[in-house]
Parts: structure tokens; C-alpha cells; sequence
């Protein structure tokens, strides 16, 4: 394993009884100073776990209350009420999808990227196959008492029943979203078509739903569920329009936030400093992301995510990013001047999410910019952080000097393990070191790396490999953090 370092190696541990050295890190000269915020509270997650299964427990009681278990006696009755009940879960999920994707700030802080992208993914299957059996459990409910068949049935649903034509539309949008966030599928897309085909999430919801709040008798014999299906829908579209739109639009527009200065950081690489009135009054912490628009030009009107590559410093922030696709190669074409529209902060790969003093910080190419900042950011003492940046060669290690740089000023180490990757199995380590296994190898990098946090960033692969290694070497799950953009 080919590794180069930078900085000093790790102090020994002070004697007991002893103060600790102080602590470095910080704001550069010259720079404004950073509040800091207080760590993200652990119990917020909780709580939407419990408000999620407080929603299915009432929809399910709502069920019951409706005749819903009185039905089952017949095979026609039987299916009727079991699809009722997996459209009405379905629906519930397909509004908690609809949450899921309104960056509400407080789920956001909650659950990062990461988990939102595996909660997301998996509320979205599931909510799909219920609206499938919901679907086929009608139609043959309706069918099995009918004396038209089941096809007459198919046609008279479609037809005749109110919203049904809507509801068709929805599920041909839900069924071409879904069919594209197959990981099959969705790695032959570019990333702006996923996300454009990706969005029509909420056109589905917005067409399926509104049949059964016309026509389903669990919504229309029952005050208390009129009350609690139509608060549900408004809570969801009160979220999108406020914080997917509202917000994001309030404070690009209020206060402009513009194109300071663009810089090629090498090959295929540009970084971005963006500054103006609007900058201060964004609440962003050194590891997070935006979705960001550069307005004018080809494809403004498309976010694409970017995370800082600078600690903010409540006059400017920077992103770096590699041209892998119409979107990252567009940031090498901006002129200064050029007006930003922005959403975010998102993500908790941040130092609000720690749990120990040392802290291991291991991204893989471009996925090194969000710990540059980190590293920029963090209290620390000397010895207390550890950078792995891994590259393919030494020459693509981006933002190589400052980091080095940055590792110097605050004690901390910086290694460069470059190689070409390990190719017979997932890994992360190069292919010199292959007969190695991960944590063997991480383990001889950090020795006491249970004793950290353990900041992850770079491939969706690199950083599953990362986060098995790393709980193969003793650290705890919780003090692993990863950062995903997409589900």
C-alpha cells in the first residue's frame, strides 16, 4: 500500500492527571469567526420513527373502525377490505415519501443523507408494492361481485368512479419513477435526467391520491377520518411549498448570494467561491451540501449537490467538484457575477454529530472536499484527527496542499493511499495491498481507530467497504457517519 503523509505524527497521550493540550482548529486569520451550534439532538430521529408508526397504527385503527375486519367474511368482501387497507398504508407511506423528500430541516438534521437515503428508498418500495396489491385486490374484490367480469370491472373502475382517471396517470408516473431508481437503471442515467424523472414522485402523489379522498368510504363516513386524511395531505404540501420552495427561493432572492471566483483546481476539477449579503445569513457548518442553481446558461433551472469544500466563514462559501457530468462541467464555464439560487444546508456530516475527541477522516477523490472542510473546521488537539485521502495516483489527490497545509497548522496527519483499486472484491484499499483484508489495514493505519468517529465520503461502494472495515476494527456504529446525495 503506497501511502504518503503530511504532518506530524500523533503526540503520546498526555500522563493522568494532566490537562490536555489545548485545542486548534478554528477560523483562519483574518476570517470572521464561526458560532458554534450545539450537537444535533440523538432523540429527534426517535421521534420520527414514533410519528411514522403512530400514522400507520391510526390509519390501521381507522380501518378497523370502518367495518374493515367485519368485511373479511366473504371472498368478495375479503379482498375489497384487504385492498382498502393496503391503499390506505400505501397512501400514508406515499405521504411520508413526500415528506421525506421536502427537506424539512428538522428530518434533515435528524437523519442526514445517509439514512433518508436508505429510509427513503425502502418507504418507497413498500409503498409501491402496497399500491400494487391495492390495485389487484380491488379489481378482483369488485370483479368477484360483479356480473360484468373482470374485465367490465377493470373498465368501469377506470371510467366511471371519480378520480380514477387521475389515479391511472399517478400510478404510471409512480410505476416510471420507481422503475428508475432500480440501482441497475439508475446507474445508466445521467444524474440530471434521474432527478428531472425522479421528481415526478410528487406529480404521482398529487394524481393518486385524490380518488380515494373523493370516493373511499374510509374518508367520507367518518369525521374524525376526513380530519386526519386531509391534515395529513396538508402537512405534506404545506412542507413542499415551504421548505423545497419557499424557503429556498426567500433567501436566494432576499438577500442574492453571487459567483465570486471560479479556479481550476486540475484536470477536470473546478472549484467555486460564492460571497454576497446572502451568504450570512445561511446556517451552514463545515461538511454540509447545498443543491445549487447558477442562473443563466444551459441547465440552470436543474440543482445539482455540491458539498462545501471550505469551512464557512459567514462571508463566503466553496465548493470543489470533478465534471462528471453537464452540470459539474458547467462550473468550469461561470464568470463572477453570476446570481445563485440555493437550497440547504443538508446533511449531518458535520461536527455536530460527534461522538469522541479523535476523529478519523476517510474520503476517496472528489469525496475528500467535504473533510477538507472538516478538518478546517474541528476542535481539535494535536494528534486528535487522521485524514486518509485514497486517489488512483498521487497527482489526483484534489486539494492535496491544502490539506497538507491545514494538517500541518493543527496537528494532525494526512495520508495519501494511492493505487488502483482492489478489482476481486469490494474494498477500499489499493490493489498492492490486497492481501490485506480492510480492517487489517486500517487497523495498521490507525491502531486505536475504535477509539474514533469515522467521517466517510466518496463512492456509494468506497464507503460501504469503509463502514465495514470500520466496524471490523471496533468502532461503534453510531460513530461511523457517511453522506449519500442520491437514494
Amino acid at each position: 500500500m503506497t501511502t504518503t503523509t503530511a504532518g506530524p505524527a500523533a503526540p503520546p497521550a498526555p500522563a493522568p492527571g494532566t490537562a490536555p493540550a489545548p485545542a486548534r482548529g478554528g477560523p483562519a486569520p483574518g476570517a470572521a469567526p464561526r458560532t458554534r451550534r450545539r450537537p444535533v439532538p440523538r432523540w429527534w430521529r426517535d421521534a420520527g420513527v414514533g410519528c411514522l408508526w403512530a400514522v400507520l397504527l391510526a390509519v390501521t385503527a381507522l380501518w378497523v373502525a370502518g367495518g374493515g375486519v367485519g368485511d373479511l367474511g366473504s371472498v368478495a368482501g375479503a379482498l375489497t377490505s384487504t385492498g382498502r387497507l393496503t391503499g390506505l398504508v400505501a397512501s400514508a407511506l406515499l405521504l411520508v415519501q413526500v415528506l421525506l423528500m421536502a427537506r424539512v430541516p428538522w428530518v434533515e438534521h435528524a437523519w442526514g443523507q445517509d439514512a433518508l437515503a436508505r429510509t427513503h428508498r425502502l418507504v418507497g418500495f413498500t409503498s409501491f408494492t402496497l399500491l400494487m396489491a391495492h390495485v389487484v385486490l380491488i379489481t378482483l374484490g369488485y370483479a368477484a361481485s360483479s356480473p360484468e367480469g373482470l374485465w367490465g370491472t377493470v373498465v368501469d373502475l377506470v371510467v366511471d368512479y371519480p378520480g380514477m382517471l387521475l389515479a391511472v396517470a399517478g400510478t404510471l408516473a409512480l410505476v416510471m419513477v420507481v422503475v428508475t431508481s432500480v440501482r441497475r437503471a439508475r446507474r445508466r442515467l445521467r444524474y440530471e435526467s434521474w432527478h428531472l424523472i425522479h421528481l415526478y414522485g410528487y406529480l404521482g402523489a398529487g394524481l393518486v391520491l385524490p380518488h380515494q379522498l373523493w370516493t373511499g368510504a374510509e374518508f367520507l363516513d367518518s369525521t374524525v377520518a376526513t380530519v386526519f386524511w386531509w391534515s395529513l395531505w396538508a402537512v405534506a404540501a404545506a412542507a413542499v411549498l415551504v421548505f423545497r420552495l419557499g424557503l429556498p427561493l426567500w433567501r436566494s432572492l432576499s438577500a442574492p448570494v453571487r459567483v465570486v471566483e471560479v479556479r481550476q483546481e486540475g484536470p477536470g476539477v473546478t472549484t467555486v467561491t460564492l460571497g454576497g449579503p446572502g451568504v450570512r445569513r445561511i446556517p451552514a457548518r463545515a461538511g454540509q451540501f447545498f443543491q445549487w442553481r447558477f442562473l443563466g446558461g444551459p441547465g440552470w433551472s436543474r440543482a445539482n449537490p455540491y458539498s462545501l469544500s471550505a469551512a464557512p466563514d459567514g462571508r463566503t462559501l466553496r465548493l470543489t467538484a470533478a465534471h462528471a457530468g453537464d452540470g459539474s462541467a458547467r462550473l468550469s464555464t461561470l464568470v463572477p457575477g453570476t446570481r445563485v439560487l440555493l437550497e440547504g444546508p443538508y446533511g449531518r456530516l458535520h461536527e455536530g454529530v460527534r461522538t469522541r475527541r479523535k476523529v478519523l477522516l476517510m474520503g476517496s477523490g472528489i469525496g475528500i472536499t467535504p473533510l477538507r472542510a472538516l478538518l478546517e473546521d474541528l476542535e481539535q488537539a494535536p494528534g486528535d484527527v487522521t485524514v486518509i485521502h485514497r486517489v488512483h495516483t498521487a497527482a489526483q489527490a484534489v486539494l492535496g496542499d491544502e490539506i497538507a497545509a491545514l494538517a500541518t497548522d493543527r496537528g494532525a496527519r494526512y495520508l495519501v493511499v494511492e493505487g488502483p483499486r482492489v478489482d476481486d472484491r469490494p474494498s477500499w484499499l489499493p490493489r498492492q495491498a490486497r492481501h490485506l483484508t480492510d480492517a487489517q489495514a486500517l487497523l495498521d493505519v490507525v491502531p486505536d481507530v475504535a477509539e474514533h468517529d469515522v467521517f466517510v465520503c466518496g463512492p456509494d461502494g468506497w464507503m460501504d467497504a469503509v463502514r465495514t472495515a470500520a466496524l471490523e476494527a471496533g468502532v461503534a456504529p453510531s460513530a461511523v457517519h457517511l453522506e449519500r446525495f442520491t437514494s
